[in-house]
């Protein structure tokens, strides 16, 4: 016996209905600010690639580099994000 799909919608974080409201809405704010709408509309102008990601650089320039490195903090991890 086996369970195909559960009744419960699953998050990969078990917040209560309250946080998890509250941190959608804290999302969708970081998202609309005017720097991440930039960044958005700029990754868009230069299309994804499979196999690379786009890294913003503190200078306000770009630069493709391998989804290990910029999804890792380049080796630094990300936990003290």
């Amino acid at each position: 016996m086996s369970m195909k799909s559960s009744p419960f919608k699953t998050t990969k974080q078990k917040l209560s209905p309250k946080a998890a409201a509250a941190k959608k809405a804290r999302d969708i704010a970081a998202a609309k600010t005017p720097v991440r709408r930039r960044k958005k509309a700029q990754n868009q102008r230069l299309g994804q690639k499979s196999d690379s990601d786009i890294h913003h650089r503190s200078d306000g320039s770009t630069v493709r580099v391998s989804i290990k490195n910029n999804r890792g903090n380049f080796g630094d991890g990300t936990k003290n994000e």
